[in-house]
């Protein structure tokens, strides 16, 4: 990868993304740390849907962690997993209050004690609520990085420590919600819209058929 092709792609992302923002709705930081796990194989649409209504029925962090599974199941159900997910939301909200005085913490190895909390999911936190120098890698991040010729990998690990050393530190946070952005609205993994991309000169494009 050559440099003037990751300049190239820091102000291209800047042109289409000048203050990304991350898509998923919370007002209490625990709601994001929830939101960010629950949105695993799914969109920030569909698991703003549900919080909507889950939010609203617990709205405290200790009346979700008292919540029966069952009826955290029946409202999270539209966004697939979610008898998984429904248990990782009691055990995310009972390991806040017992371990944590009920706040989110700020380091991966703590955050990734909780239960379906992973190391895309604490990064995007970190990132989010505590603007903590992070770069998460979603899918939608492998998949750009890839075709752009930033890696060679589908491993989340790997793509996260080689875009590091790519970009520099103070623009990780942002980049990741552009190329988050840019998979999500430019970049799709099915017929990705190409027209006019300032990509083009370098992208795989023949990815999207090894995927």
């Amino acid at each position: 990868m050559m440099k003037k092709n990751i300049l190239q792609i820091e102000n291209y992302l800047d042109e289409l993304f000048k203050d990304p923002k991350c898509e998923l709705n919370y007002s209490k930081d625990y709601e994001l740390l929830i939101a960010v796990m629950l949105s695993a194989q799914t969109t920030d649409k569909g698991v703003n849907k549900v919080t909507s209504i889950l939010y609203q029925k617990y709205d405290t962090l200790e009346k979700l962690s008292k919540a029966l599974v069952d009826d955290v199941k029946e409202i999270i159900r539209p966004i697939g997993n979610y008898n998984k997910k429904a248990n990782n939301v009691l055990a995310i909200s009972k390991a806040l209050l017992e371990n944590f005085d009920g706040k989110v913490p700020k380091t991966n190895q703590e955050l990734e004690s909780m239960e379906g909390v992973g190391r895309k999911t604490a990064n995007v936190v970190l990132g989010e609520l505590f603007d903590i120098e992070s770069f998460a890698v979603d899918t939608h991040v492998i998949r750009v990085a890839n075709r752009l010729q930033l890696v060679n990998s589908k491993d989340p690990l790997i793509i996260e420590e080689k875009l590091k050393k790519l970009f520099p530190r103070k623009k990780w946070n942002k980049l990741h919600k552009q190329l988050v952005l840019f998979g999500r609205y430019k970049c799709k993994a099915i017929k990705p819209d190409c027209t006019g991309c300032q990509f083009a000169s370098f992208c795989k494009k023949e990815y999207q058929k090894r995927k």
